[in-house]
Protein backbone atom coordinates (compact mmCIF):
# COMPACT_ATOMS: atom_id res chain seq x y z
CA UNK A 1 0.00 0.00 0.00
CA UNK A 2 1.27 3.60 -0.76
CA UNK A 3 2.66 5.65 1.98
CA UNK A 4 0.27 8.12 2.86
CA UNK A 5 2.90 10.48 4.20
CA UNK A 6 4.02 11.35 0.37
CA UNK A 7 2.03 12.81 -2.52
CA UNK A 8 -0.55 9.94 -4.12
CA UNK A 9 0.35 8.45 -7.15
CA UNK A 10 -1.93 9.04 -9.97
CA UNK A 11 -3.60 7.06 -12.64
CA UNK A 12 -5.99 7.26 -15.29
CA UNK A 13 -7.92 4.54 -15.93
CA UNK A 14 -10.72 4.14 -18.96
CA UNK A 15 -13.73 2.42 -18.96
CA UNK A 16 -15.15 3.13 -15.51
CA UNK A 17 -19.06 3.06 -16.06
CA UNK A 18 -19.48 -0.41 -14.46
CA UNK A 19 -17.75 -3.59 -13.86
CA UNK A 20 -13.38 -3.97 -14.09
CA UNK A 21 -13.02 0.09 -14.52
CA UNK A 22 -14.97 0.82 -11.30
CA UNK A 23 -14.25 -1.57 -9.03
CA UNK A 24 -10.59 -0.71 -10.14
CA UNK A 25 -11.19 2.88 -9.66
CA UNK A 26 -12.51 2.72 -6.18
CA UNK A 27 -10.44 -0.03 -4.72
CA UNK A 28 -7.09 2.29 -5.84
CA UNK A 29 -8.89 5.28 -4.27
CA UNK A 30 -9.13 3.22 -0.89
CA UNK A 31 -5.52 1.92 -0.92
CA UNK A 32 -4.66 5.87 -1.41
CA UNK A 33 -4.25 6.57 -5.62
CA UNK A 34 -5.53 9.48 -6.80
CA UNK A 35 -7.23 8.12 -9.19
CA UNK A 36 -9.12 9.92 -12.48
CA UNK A 37 -11.74 7.74 -13.67
CA UNK A 38 -12.96 8.17 -16.94
CA UNK A 39 -15.94 7.11 -19.05
CA UNK A 40 -17.76 7.23 -22.65
CA UNK A 41 -20.67 9.51 -21.55
CA UNK A 42 -21.33 12.31 -19.63
CA UNK A 43 -23.84 10.68 -17.74
CA UNK A 44 -21.78 7.97 -15.95
CA UNK A 45 -18.85 10.53 -15.88
CA UNK A 46 -21.79 12.45 -12.89
CA UNK A 47 -22.30 9.05 -11.33
CA UNK A 48 -18.55 8.79 -10.81
CA UNK A 49 -18.15 11.65 -9.63
CA UNK A 50 -21.18 11.22 -6.96
CA UNK A 51 -18.97 8.30 -5.92
CA UNK A 52 -16.70 10.53 -5.05
CA UNK A 53 -13.72 9.76 -8.09
CA UNK A 54 -12.61 12.69 -10.20
CA UNK A 55 -13.48 12.06 -13.36
CA UNK A 56 -13.46 13.18 -17.19
CA UNK A 57 -15.14 12.15 -20.35
CA UNK A 58 -12.98 10.10 -22.46
CA UNK A 59 -14.18 8.38 -25.66
CA UNK A 60 -11.64 5.76 -27.04
CA UNK A 61 -13.40 6.27 -30.57
CA UNK A 62 -13.04 10.12 -30.74
CA UNK A 63 -9.24 11.57 -30.98
CA UNK A 64 -10.62 14.97 -30.16
CA UNK A 65 -12.00 13.61 -26.63
CA UNK A 66 -8.53 11.36 -26.21
CA UNK A 67 -6.79 14.38 -26.26
CA UNK A 68 -8.95 16.95 -24.25
CA UNK A 69 -9.15 13.99 -21.29
CA UNK A 70 -5.94 13.92 -21.02
CA UNK A 71 -4.87 17.03 -21.06
CA UNK A 72 -7.66 17.62 -18.03
CA UNK A 73 -6.03 15.04 -16.06
CA UNK A 74 -2.25 16.43 -16.66
CA UNK A 75 -3.37 20.08 -15.90
CA UNK A 76 -5.27 18.72 -11.95
CA UNK A 77 -2.06 16.64 -11.70
CA UNK A 78 0.75 19.20 -12.56
CA UNK A 79 2.12 17.58 -15.15
CA UNK A 80 2.78 14.21 -13.57
CA UNK A 81 0.86 10.86 -14.23
CA UNK A 82 2.31 7.47 -12.33
CA UNK A 83 -0.22 4.84 -13.96
CA UNK A 84 -2.71 4.21 -16.97
CA UNK A 85 -4.85 1.45 -16.98
CA UNK A 86 -5.92 0.85 -20.77
CA UNK A 87 -9.67 -0.75 -19.65
CA UNK A 88 -12.16 0.85 -22.04
CA UNK A 89 -13.42 -1.72 -24.75
CA UNK A 90 -16.99 -3.52 -25.71
CA UNK A 91 -16.84 -6.71 -27.56
CA UNK A 92 -18.97 -6.77 -31.35
CA UNK A 93 -20.50 -10.54 -31.83
CA UNK A 94 -20.71 -12.22 -35.10
CA UNK A 95 -19.45 -14.27 -37.55
CA UNK A 96 -16.62 -13.00 -39.11
CA UNK A 97 -18.18 -13.35 -42.53
CA UNK A 98 -20.54 -11.28 -40.47
CA UNK A 99 -18.59 -8.44 -39.89
CA UNK A 100 -18.80 -5.03 -42.16
CA UNK A 101 -15.64 -3.28 -42.99
CA UNK A 102 -17.50 -0.36 -41.20
CA UNK A 103 -18.48 -2.38 -37.77
CA UNK A 104 -14.65 -4.25 -37.72
CA UNK A 105 -13.14 -0.69 -37.53
CA UNK A 106 -15.40 0.85 -35.07
CA UNK A 107 -14.18 -2.00 -32.73
CA UNK A 108 -10.59 -1.46 -33.50
CA UNK A 109 -11.12 2.62 -32.87
CA UNK A 110 -11.75 2.29 -29.49
CA UNK A 111 -10.08 -1.42 -28.41
CA UNK A 112 -6.71 -0.36 -30.08
CA UNK A 113 -6.66 2.87 -31.72
CA UNK A 114 -7.93 5.28 -28.89
CA UNK A 115 -6.25 3.08 -26.21
CA UNK A 116 -2.59 3.09 -28.74
CA UNK A 117 -3.59 7.34 -29.09
CA UNK A 118 -3.69 7.41 -25.53
CA UNK A 119 -0.91 5.53 -24.42
CA UNK A 120 1.70 7.56 -26.78
CA UNK A 121 0.36 10.32 -24.94
CA UNK A 122 1.32 9.10 -21.65
CA UNK A 123 5.04 7.66 -22.25
CA UNK A 124 6.76 11.11 -22.82
CA UNK A 125 5.70 11.97 -19.26
CA UNK A 126 6.33 8.96 -18.17
CA UNK A 127 9.86 9.61 -19.50
CA UNK A 128 10.69 12.71 -17.63
CA UNK A 129 9.42 11.21 -14.74
CA UNK A 130 11.68 8.52 -15.26
CA UNK A 131 8.75 5.54 -13.99
CA UNK A 132 5.96 4.82 -14.68
CA UNK A 133 3.24 1.70 -15.25
CA UNK A 134 1.45 0.97 -18.30
CA UNK A 135 -1.08 -1.48 -17.99
CA UNK A 136 -3.31 -3.45 -21.10
CA UNK A 137 -6.54 -5.12 -20.18
CA UNK A 138 -6.71 -7.88 -22.85
CA UNK A 139 -8.33 -11.30 -22.44
CA UNK A 140 -7.77 -14.86 -22.68
CA UNK A 141 -9.34 -13.79 -26.04
CA UNK A 142 -6.03 -12.20 -26.97
CA UNK A 143 -4.35 -15.49 -27.17
CA UNK A 144 -7.14 -17.97 -27.37
CA UNK A 145 -9.87 -17.55 -30.60
CA UNK A 146 -13.11 -18.29 -29.75
CA UNK A 147 -15.82 -18.62 -32.61
CA UNK A 148 -18.40 -16.12 -32.93
CA UNK A 149 -16.16 -13.73 -31.26
CA UNK A 150 -13.81 -12.47 -34.50
CA UNK A 151 -14.16 -8.67 -34.05
CA UNK A 152 -13.06 -8.70 -30.60
CA UNK A 153 -10.55 -11.71 -30.97
CA UNK A 154 -8.80 -9.46 -33.75
CA UNK A 155 -8.63 -6.27 -31.40
CA UNK A 156 -7.12 -8.30 -28.79
CA UNK A 157 -4.68 -9.94 -30.49
CA UNK A 158 -3.34 -6.78 -32.03
CA UNK A 159 -3.38 -5.00 -28.44
CA UNK A 160 -1.07 -8.21 -27.43
CA UNK A 161 1.05 -7.86 -29.96
CA UNK A 162 1.37 -4.18 -29.50
CA UNK A 163 2.42 -4.09 -26.18
CA UNK A 164 4.71 -6.93 -26.22
CA UNK A 165 6.80 -4.69 -28.70
CA UNK A 166 6.46 -2.04 -26.12
CA UNK A 167 7.44 -3.64 -23.42
CA UNK A 168 10.99 -4.43 -25.65
CA UNK A 169 11.07 -1.28 -26.63
CA UNK A 170 10.58 0.42 -22.98
CA UNK A 171 13.23 -1.89 -21.55
CA UNK A 172 15.46 -0.07 -19.41
CA UNK A 173 13.63 3.78 -18.99
CA UNK A 174 11.54 3.11 -15.93
CA UNK A 175 8.54 2.24 -17.56
CA UNK A 176 6.98 -0.89 -16.99
CA UNK A 177 4.16 -2.44 -20.04
CA UNK A 178 1.73 -5.41 -18.37
CA UNK A 179 -0.86 -7.38 -20.02
CA UNK A 180 -3.57 -8.43 -18.14
CA UNK A 181 -5.91 -11.05 -19.39
CA UNK A 182 -8.67 -11.89 -18.12
CA UNK A 183 -11.51 -15.02 -18.63
CA UNK A 184 -14.92 -14.44 -17.76
CA UNK A 185 -15.78 -11.76 -15.47
CA UNK A 186 -19.01 -10.36 -13.94
CA UNK A 187 -19.84 -7.00 -15.96
CA UNK A 188 -22.55 -5.51 -17.83
CA UNK A 189 -19.78 -6.31 -21.26
CA UNK A 190 -22.37 -9.45 -22.49
CA UNK A 191 -25.72 -6.83 -22.18
CA UNK A 192 -23.36 -4.35 -24.31
CA UNK A 193 -22.37 -7.18 -26.29
CA UNK A 194 -25.97 -8.03 -27.12
CA UNK A 195 -27.13 -4.81 -28.23
CA UNK A 196 -24.44 -4.28 -30.62
CA UNK A 197 -25.10 -7.92 -32.22
CA UNK A 198 -28.66 -7.15 -32.43
CA UNK A 199 -27.38 -3.31 -34.37
CA UNK A 200 -24.73 -4.83 -36.18
CA UNK A 201 -25.14 -8.05 -37.18
CA UNK A 202 -28.51 -9.51 -39.52
CA UNK A 203 -28.68 -12.70 -38.28
CA UNK A 204 -31.82 -14.19 -40.61
CA UNK A 205 -29.63 -13.56 -43.80
CA UNK A 206 -26.68 -15.34 -42.88
CA UNK A 207 -25.85 -18.50 -43.49
CA UNK A 208 -25.30 -19.19 -39.64
CA UNK A 209 -28.69 -17.91 -38.45
CA UNK A 210 -29.41 -21.24 -36.68
CA UNK A 211 -26.19 -20.88 -34.66
CA UNK A 212 -27.05 -17.31 -34.09
CA UNK A 213 -30.65 -18.16 -32.41
CA UNK A 214 -28.38 -19.89 -29.68
CA UNK A 215 -25.89 -17.39 -29.42
CA UNK A 216 -29.27 -14.93 -28.76
CA UNK A 217 -30.15 -17.39 -25.79
CA UNK A 218 -26.87 -17.36 -24.12
CA UNK A 219 -26.37 -13.39 -24.45
CA UNK A 220 -30.19 -13.12 -22.93
CA UNK A 221 -29.57 -15.17 -19.64
CA UNK A 222 -29.36 -13.84 -16.76
CA UNK A 223 -26.02 -14.64 -14.07
CA UNK A 224 -22.88 -15.49 -14.90
CA UNK A 225 -21.92 -16.41 -18.51
CA UNK A 226 -19.50 -19.38 -17.40
CA UNK A 227 -19.47 -21.68 -13.81
CA UNK A 228 -15.81 -19.97 -13.83
CA UNK A 229 -16.95 -16.06 -14.11
CA UNK A 230 -15.19 -14.27 -11.30
CA UNK A 231 -16.10 -10.67 -9.96
CA UNK A 232 -13.93 -7.89 -11.47
CA UNK A 233 -12.00 -7.87 -7.54
CA UNK A 234 -9.75 -10.71 -9.27
CA UNK A 235 -8.88 -8.11 -11.60
CA UNK A 236 -8.14 -5.35 -9.28
CA UNK A 237 -6.22 -7.76 -7.25
CA UNK A 238 -3.53 -8.29 -10.32
CA UNK A 239 -4.16 -4.70 -11.37
CA UNK A 240 -2.25 -3.82 -7.41
CA UNK A 241 0.92 -6.08 -8.19
CA UNK A 242 1.36 -4.72 -11.07
CA UNK A 243 1.34 -1.00 -9.96
CA UNK A 244 3.50 -2.10 -6.96
CA UNK A 245 5.69 -4.69 -7.51
CA UNK A 246 9.38 -3.61 -8.09
CA UNK A 247 9.42 -6.39 -10.93
CA UNK A 248 5.53 -6.95 -12.48
CA UNK A 249 4.94 -9.27 -14.72
CA UNK A 250 4.72 -9.41 -18.32
CA UNK A 251 1.33 -11.29 -17.90
CA UNK A 252 -1.05 -11.47 -15.21
CA UNK A 253 -3.85 -14.31 -15.64
CA UNK A 254 -7.01 -13.92 -14.08
CA UNK A 255 -9.74 -16.74 -13.79
CA UNK A 256 -9.13 -20.56 -14.22
CA UNK A 257 -10.02 -20.57 -18.19
CA UNK A 258 -7.20 -18.09 -18.76
CA UNK A 259 -4.59 -20.09 -17.00
CA UNK A 260 -6.22 -23.67 -18.56
CA UNK A 261 -6.53 -22.57 -22.59
CA UNK A 262 -2.72 -20.64 -21.81
CA UNK A 263 -2.00 -24.13 -20.94
CA UNK A 264 -3.48 -25.78 -23.81
CA UNK A 265 -2.23 -23.98 -26.04
CA UNK A 266 0.99 -24.72 -24.62
CA UNK A 267 0.85 -28.43 -25.09
CA UNK A 268 -2.15 -29.54 -27.84
CA UNK A 269 -1.75 -29.24 -31.10
CA UNK A 270 -3.37 -26.07 -33.13
CA UNK A 271 -6.08 -28.95 -34.72
CA UNK A 272 -6.89 -30.14 -30.89
CA UNK A 273 -6.76 -26.60 -29.66
CA UNK A 274 -9.68 -25.54 -32.27
CA UNK A 275 -11.99 -28.68 -31.37
CA UNK A 276 -12.33 -27.57 -28.01
CA UNK A 277 -12.89 -23.85 -28.55
CA UNK A 278 -15.57 -24.66 -31.34
CA UNK A 279 -17.37 -26.13 -28.39
CA UNK A 280 -17.53 -23.19 -26.51
CA UNK A 281 -20.87 -20.99 -26.88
Amino acid sequence: MQDRSQSPRTILITGCSSGIGLCTALGLKARGYRVFASARKTADVALLQAKGLEAVQLDLACSTSVHTAFEEVLESTGGKLYALFNNGAFGQPGAVEDLSREVLRAQFETNLFGTHELTRLVIPIMRRQGEGRILQNSSVLGFAAMPWRGAYNASKFALEGLTDTLRMELAGSGIHVCLIEPGPIASEFRAHAHDLYKRNIDAEASVHRERYRTMEARLEEGGAATPFTAGPEAVLKRVIHALESRRPKARYYVTFPTYLFAMLKRVLPTRALDAILRRID
